[in-house]
């Protein structure tokens, strides 16, 4: 079964050995920004899938600078902290602002992703069962943080007229939540629209109809 997970995760389209090296779980979890960002940018790569009880064995996690995963490799560059990837696709390859300005807004927003983002995970490994109806009642608070950025920027991204890595990492956290609560969105037109224009980008709408992103679950616990 693992051997067909790898064989699905695996993104190489030519006899060229991929760029990029993701080594992380059989879950969407922390790449999943990640991977659709790679996507859209055209970028190919490849998965190492790490099993639970290769993990426990702990000679992996010894060589993990902060003893965990997912782990990123771009040639001899090796990375870890799921938005220092996000930070450096996006200086590599122009998703991070026109100028200094730009730059830090894009790190002000995604670090307020992330704040939801932590939310969300703590809910759903921790308080799923006693909290998730609390936690989705309190999603509209969070969300329209973001619908009055998104309204007031009329070019459809969160900062000046270009995409940035915080767009990809709104957009990931958007589509977790509508799987969490399919009518979450509904009272907020521009994230609504902002998640339909993500989601039909040619490169995007390949790899969410794909096998590698759809073999993947959203949590390693099964809750979603």
């Amino acid at each position: 079964m693992l051997g067909n997970m790898q064989a699905a995760l695996k993104h190489s389209f030519s006899q060229a050995v991929p760029p990029y090296t993701i080594t992380y779980f059989a879950v969407r979890g922390r790449c999943g920004a990640l991977r659709i960002m790679l996507s859209d940018l055209g970028q190919e790569w490849k998965e190492v899938v790490v099993n639970f009880d290769e993990w426990m064995k702990g000679d992996l996690k010894k060589t993990c600078v902060f003893g965990q995963l997912p782990k990123l490799q771009d040639g001899d560059l090796v990375l870890y902290q799921s938005n220092t990837f996000l930070r450096h696709l996006g200086r590599k390859h122009g998703a991070y602002g026109k100028n200094d300005n730009e730059a830090a807004l894009i790190d002000m927003f995604n670090d307020g992703v992330e704040d939801l983002r932590t939310k969300y995970v703590k809910m759903i490994y921790q308080e799923y069962d006693t909290g998730k109806e609390a936690y989705i009642n309190g999603l509209p608070d969070h969300l329209s943080k973001f619908e009055a950025v998104l309204e007031k920027n009329k070019s459809g991204f969160l900062v000046g007229d270009s995409m940035s890595f915080a767009d990809y990492s709104l957009f990931e956290v958007l589509l977790n939540h509508q799987v969490l609560s399919p009518t979450c969105l509904d009272a907020f037109p521009a994230l609504k629209g902002f998640v339909s224009r993500m989601s039909s980008r040619p490169k995007i709408k390949a790899y969410l109809d794909s096998d590698a992103y759809k073999s993947l679950p959203i949590n390693g616990n099964g809750k979603q």
